[in-house]
């Protein structure tokens, strides 16, 4: 049996509709009938052959994100059946199929049940950016109710769901904002910050005294995590995922706090620790059915015939929202 999927033969390449063999679920995964397909800037960044840490060869099927409906178990696999509709952070890296395709053998280690109460499209939004939220607030810094978090780049993919995430667990959250983004930010329960009205030390000031906050969550990256270490209070802690370049640890090491890195595509690229990417989506359909967790997605449809449009809204910075592509 065959599929179609998107294609790139070579970097910065077209995407190209072609007939692929449909694959079929070995031990412990699921086979899983793609319904949609949620973009990041990270797929861009594969897409360039700029991103060398997520290791995809040639040729290649992109996409990292996914919602979609089990067709068929593989040996072992005891959590899904047929008929389930699930959603996961399951390919586009390491070799592994993306999800730009109308089919992919999944990790069944690597999904979860999609929220009743989400459509396809705004499932296959949430697992790269939930993960990598959960990763940084729960996981490495262990947020408590009533601590402050500063989320930078708070109306972003991944920090819409860090501001959502940190006020579900009780905090009080603060999120850096462009002016138009500042509505956004205040809906998701965040006190907004603009950025380019104040620096770090003037709304360090304003918003804590001056002491900082407890935990500032850095989605951005470059010259906003140097301000994320001017930010932070004595021993506390910041988290990033884009953790790159050079950086000047003195703030950082004269407030006594702490720095964790985190690194979403690890259990993908190595095969490790991929039960608990699962389980963390398991919190993601908790806390979205709970009406603590919604997705904000771009309103303009694509498809696998325009998916070039939906990949030059986010090289443009045009993009309002989560960016997803329906496949189904």
């Amino acid at each position: 049996m065959s599929m179609q999927a998107l294609v790139l033969n070579y970097y910065n390449g077209p995407l190209e509709l072609k007939e692929l063999s449909q694959p079929r679920p070995s031990q412990g995964q699921v086979l899983v009938r793609i319904a949609a397909s949620g973009l990041n800037p990270l797929d861009t960044k594969i897409r360039a052959g700029s991103a060398a840490h997520a290791k995809h060869p040639l040729p290649l099927v992109l996409g990292i994100d996914m919602a979609g409906v089990v067709e068929a178990v593989g040996p072992g696999v005891r959590a899904f059946k047929v008929g389930d509709e699930v959603y996961g952070m399951t390919g586009g890296v390491g070799g592994i199929q993306g999800t730009l395709a109308q089919y992919a053998a999944v990790d069944a280690d690597l999904l979860a049940l999609k929220p009743f109460n989400l459509s396809m499209r705004e499932a296959a939004a949430l697992p790269l950016a939930f993960i990598t939220s959960y990763s940084g607030i729960v996981d490495r810094a262990h947020l408590q109710s009533r601590q402050t978090v500063l989320v930078q780049g708070g109306a972003g993919g991944v920090g819409h769901v860090s501001v959502q995430l940190a006020v579900a667990l009780g905090a009080k959250v603060f999120a850096t904002a462009s002016p138009s983004d500042q509505e956004l930010v205040a809906h998701l329960g965040a006190t907004p910050i603009d950025y380019s009205a104040q620096s770090v030390e003037q709304y360090v000031e304003s918003l804590t005294q001056g002491v900082g906050f407890d935990l500032v969550v850095d989605t951005v990256g470059g010259a906003t995590l140097n301000a994320s270490f001017a930010a932070v209070k004595h021993f506390g802690h910041v988290v990033s995922a884009l953790g790159w370049g050079t950086h000047t640890l003195a703030p950082l090491s004269f407030r006594e706090a702490s720095y964790s890195g985190v690194f979403t595509l690890y259990p993908l690229l190595t095969g490790k620790h991929r039960a608990h990417h699962g389980a963390m989506l398991q919190e993601a359909t908790r806390l979205v059915e709970a009406g603590k967790l919604t997705p904000n997605l771009d309103s303009r449809r694509f498809d696998l015939h325009s998916a070039e449009l939906a990949y030059d809204a986010i090289t443009s910075g045009t993009a309002r929202g989560k960016i997803v592509v329906d496949v189904a």
